[in-house]
């Protein structure tokens, strides 16, 4: 017999942890995992709120059988259609042929394309309630936070978030599913890579979606990644108040793209002149070696960043362009800007530095500089004044 993990008399986290997935959406390195949480309300109406990835729907159903035995599932919330999270509908449909499927006007068609189910499928108005017995869920709908149909579920009685991915966060949940059993600093880091990457293009709408749930008393945040919240509430909600608008700590990012070696003593000649100005957060990345998700997560927590390049063939160094490819998606906003690089001949790593400013819009701190072939005296004093500038810039 599993132990139940109970959020609350006859609510229970049936959720699984995936330890062997390199990639999160085959992008995003996940060294710690993910857990794919999912939760079961047992009542007159048993319902089960989201699925779990599919390769794990073995031991999601035996986790719920073991609550329910031969009982039968009477609802299924579906939050989000993305596989992580519905990945398992049709085997649970198999399993309970009756069971059936809640969630808004966007869902079904969704539900529709990916697996082809169109029956047993009931959709809710904004703001609407269903009953399951002793318990009463709530439906509102937070579109692009982050996929169109994307809704989070409120169990009025106990006052429980199902946050949908909203609050959640990379890492497997070991042994601790709850936040008081757990290191918050790891899933704070974790937490803001989940964020600023996957959710972070939307702030706008998170602000939206955190406006509609302002007043709604919740005693408990059950996101479908990562840790339960019942102790740090008030904490994780400051945190994506934050994210959400851009807000950033003091410190600085220094980020280069290297082939010989140049470009990456350039960076430690700036990050030596913001240490002696006194910043004491700065973090120096070679943008070849560090996966971008974990460089975007940085950037996200800090108000500084200085991007560095070679040229190559006369453009950007490619992981660097990639790099700023992807700011340019994302658009994180309110951030101070400073430009370096070198060139043997033609140029072109610069060149798309600039360009890349002038996109982006965020304040340049200092003019760029370009040094061909090795830095010497003379071009460190240039270097240096970058980091001058941008210390004090980012001074709060």
């Amino acid at each position: 017999m599993l132990k139940k993990v109970a959020l609350s008399d006859n609510i229970f986290w049936v959720g699984v942890n995936d330890r062997h997935t390199e990639r999160f959406e085959n992008y995003m390195p996940i060294p710690h995992g993910v857990s794919y949480n999912a939760y079961l309300i047992e009542d007159e109406k048993n319902t089960v709120i989201d699925t779990v990835e599919v390769g794990f729907v073995e031991e999601y159903i035996l986790k719920i059988k073991s609550i329910l035995g031969e009982k039968q599932v009477d609802y299924l919330i579906v939050n989000h259609v993305e596989p992580d999270h519905s990945g398992s509908i049709k085997r649970l449909l198999c399993e309970y042929p009756q069971m059936r499927i809640v969630g808004n006007a966007k869902t079904i068609p969704m539900l529709q394309g990916f697996y082809g189910i169109g029956d047993h499928c009931i959709a809710m108005e904004e703001g609407a309630t269903l009953s399951t017995g002793k318990h009463t869920l709530q439906f509102f709908t937070v579109p692009m936070v982050h996929w169109p149909e994307s809704m989070v579920t409120y169990e009025t009685s106990q006052q429980i978030l199902f946050s949908n991915d909203a609050f959640g966060s990379f890492g497997a949940l070991d042994g601790g599913v709850f936040d008081d059993e757990t290191r918050f600093e790891f899933y704070e880091e974790e937490m803001r890579r989940y964020y600023s990457n996957i959710v972070g293009k939307y702030g706008v709408q998170v602000q939206k979606a955190m406006a509609k749930l302002n007043g709604v008393s919740i005693n408990t945040i059950a996101p479908s990644h990562g840790p339960v919240w019942r102790e740090n509430i008030a904490k994780v909600i400051q945190l994506y108040d934050r994210w959400s608008k851009c807000e950033a700590e003091e410190g600085v990012v220094i980020i280069y793209g290297t082939m010989y070696g140049n470009t990456a003593r350039m960076a430690d000649v700036i990050a030596r002149s913001v240490a002696e100005e006194g910043i004491r957060n700065i973090r120096v990345f070679d943008v070849s070696k560090t996966h971008s998700s974990y460089l975007i997560s940085e950037i996200w927590k800090y108000k500084g960043v200085i991007l560095g390049s070679c040229a190559y063939n006369g453009v950007i160094y490619p992981p660097m362009g990639s790099l700023l490819k992807q700011l340019l998606l994302l658009m994180p906003k309110n951030r101070l800007l400073g430009l370096f690089g070198s060139m043997s001949w033609g140029g072109g790593g610069v060149r798309n530095l600039d360009e890349f400013a002038e996109n982006i819009k965020w304040e340049v701190v200092a003019p760029s500089v370009e040094i061909k072939h090795a830095a010497q005296s003379e071009d460190e004093e240039r270097l240096a004044e970058i980091g001058k500038a941008m210390a004090g810039a980012v001074r709060l």
